[in-house]
C-alpha cells in the first residue's frame, strides 16, 4: 500500500515521502480501515510519539495523521462492536502509524459508525477539532448558557467548531484571530471578534472562560481575562501562570466514540458545520503540511474516492 511517512527528525516536512508499505496487521481489538479521508495537525511531527512508540523505542518510518474516515476491511481477534463493510470514522492512535495511508489498523473502541450521508472528507475533519472543543469546553470548563467565553484561534479547525458549540448552549461568544478571520467567526456564531494584531485584548473584559490554542504570551495574557471561578483551558503547552482565583487547564484530547457519534448527529441534523478549506490528494499531503498560506478549518486528505459519491472541489 501507499503512505505518508517520515524518517528523519531532523529533515521537517521536507522529510515526508509517499512510500509503499506492508499492509497493516490488525492485532487484538482492531480494525483495518481503508482510508477514505485523513486529517493532520501540522505541528505532530514536533510530538514525540510520531517518532517513537510507548516505550521509546524507534518506529520510524511512521505515518502521521491521527483522523481517519473510512471503511472497516478486516478485524483483528476478538474485535466486536463494528462490521467488515461498515463506514466509521474516529482517532488513530497517537504511537502508532496513523491515517496518511491507504490502510491503517486501528483500536475499534476509538471509532464511531458513520451514516451513509456524511461525506469521508467531512467526517475526517471532525475527531481531533470535534472532540478537543467540546472536551474543553464541557468536560474541562463547564461551560453553560449565558456564560462568556473567548475563543483564540477562531478560524481554525478547533475554534470554528467550537464557535458553534458554545452559541448552541447559549454562551456568549467572542473569536479572536487576525482580521480576514472576523466575517467567519462571526458568521458561526461569535458574537464579537478581537483581532489579536490590532485590537487590545484587554478591551475583551472579564470572562468566565478562555478556550487557547496558540500559547505563548497570547496564553499568559488571557489569565488576567478569567474572572474569579473561571477557567482557562489550553492545549498548547502547560500554562505557567494560573489566573488569579480560577483554574489553568492544560489537556490533550482523548478518544470518545459516544461524542464521535453525537457530533456526526449534529451535522446531519445542520446544527454543525465543519470548516473544510481544501481537499488535497495523497500524493500531495507533504506539501499540505508546509503552510503557505492561511486557511480556515481544516486541510483534508483524500485516500479514496468512495463510489457514487461526487468528487469534492479541490482548492489550496
Amino acid at each position: 500500500m501507499q503512505a505518508i511517512t517520515v524518517r528523519d527528525r531532523d529533515a521537517g516536512v521536507s522529510g515526508l515521502t509517499l512510500t509503499d508499505l506492508p499492509y497493516p496487521h490488525a492485532a487484538e481489538n482492531d480494525v483495518i480501515v481503508r482510508v477514505h479521508a485523513a486529517g493532520f495537525t501540522p505541528g505532530e511531527l514536533d510530538w514525540p510519539a510520531t517518532w517513537t512508540d510507548r516505550a521509546g523505542r524507534d518506529r520510524t518510518p511512521s505515518v502521521p495523521g491521527h483522523e481517519v474516515s473510512g471503511v472497516v476491511v478486516g478485524l483483528g481477534y476478538g474485535t466486536t462492536g463494528l462490521t467488515v463493510g461498515q463506514r466509521v470514522f474516529g482517532l488513530t492512535d497517537w504511537a502508532r502509524d496513523g491515517s496518511l495511508a491507504e490502510y491503517t489498523a486501528v483500536e475499534a473502541r476509538n471509532l464511531a459508525p458513520l451514516a451513509a450521508d456524511i461525506d469521508h472528507t467531512v467526517a475526517a475533519a471532525l475527531p481531533i477539532s470535534g472532540l478537543t472543543a467540546w472536551q474543553a469546553l464541557f468536560d474541562h470548563a463547564h461551560l453553560t448558557t449565558g456564560q462568556t467565553v473567548l475563543i483564540h484561534g477562531a478560524a481554525g479547525g478547533v475554534g470554528t467548531i467550537a464557535i458553534q458549540l458554545a452559541r448552541e448552549v447559549g454562551a456568549h461568544v467572542i473569536g479572536t484571530g487576525r482580521a480576514v478571520d472576523r466575517d467567519l467567526a462571526l458568521s458561526l456564531g461569535a458574537r464579537a471578534f478581537v483581532d489579536l494584531d490590532a485590537d487590545d485584548l484587554r478591551d475583551v473584559g472579564e470572562v468566565d472562560v478562555v478556550l487557547d490554542v496558540i500559547g505563548g504570551e497570547i496564553l499568559r495574557r488571557s489569565t488576567e481575562l478569567v474572572r474569579p471561578g473561571g477557567t482557562l483551558v489550553t492545549i498548547a503547552t502547560p500554562p505557567t501562570v494560573q489566573p488569579k482565583d480560577g483554574r489553568a487547564i492544560f489537556f490533550v484530547v482523548e478518544p470518545d466514540r459516544v461524542r464521535l457519534a453525537d457530533l456526526a448527529d449534529r451535522v446531519r441534523a445542520g446544527r454543525l458545520k465543519p470548516i473544510v478549506s481544501a481537499v488535497r490528494p495523497l500524493s500531495e499531503a507533504a506539501s499540505a503540511f508546509v503552510r503557505q498560506r492561511r486557511t480556515p478549518g481544516k486541510t483534508i486528505i483524500q485516500v479514496t474516492q468512495e463510489q457514487g459519491m461526487p468528487h469534492p472541489t479541490t482548492e489550496g
